[in-house]
């Protein structure tokens, strides 16, 4: 194999002690660290950041917020129990009993609901799967905090009446 006619790559050059040791490239990325902090602090209004508890972020209409179950006329949860949702749930998030109901008008209904949030990925496939529009993630609400992961696993009364800020 012939290297004749290529060109010299850059390990043949000779380099300085300071090229060697890298020191001019550190001084170098300091000063671009240092420059940041300057304008940043003299031009505090050009930021990109946002004062959070006092302002809220403005989200698009396709944005899809934190799950509620819908209600029936008389308060019931429309869901059927059909296990639907959680068979199209990516992150497998999505646990539903079901039990018969006491109207024989409706077959089935959830004796327990519950979402783990934390393994949720909102993408809206439970939505989109479920065939009697008992799932909606349309609440809005993007802010979740809690001071434990059970927190997180939130039940059928917690969907139906879906209403806090986002603080369980």
């Amino acid at each position: 194999m012939s290297f004749e006619g290529l060109p010299k790559g850059s390990g043949d050059k000779k380099r300085s002690f300071l090229e060697s040791i890298y020191l001019w490239e550190v001084l170098r990325g300091l000063g671009v660290t240092a420059g940041h902090l300057v304008r940043n602090i003299l031009h505090t209004d050009d930021m990109p950041t946002m004062q959070y508890p006092e302002e809220k972020r403005v989200y698009g209409g396709r944005f899809r917020g934190r799950h509620r179950l819908m209600k029936r006329e008389d308060g019931s949860p429309k869901c059927v129990a059909c296990q639907m949702c959680s068979t199209y749930c990516p992150a497998d998030c999505i646990t539903i009993v079901g039990g018969e109901h006491p109207d024989p008008k409706i077959e089935k209904y959830p004796v327990s609901f519950e979402i783990d949030l934390l393994r949720c990925v909102y993408c809206g496939l439970c939505e989109e799967a479920c065939p009697c529009d008992a799932i909606r993630l349309d609440t809005g609400i993007y802010e979740i905090a809690a001071d434990s992961r059970e927190k997180f696993v939130v039940d059928k009364d917690f969907l139906l009446t879906n209403d806090t800020d986002g603080t369980f």
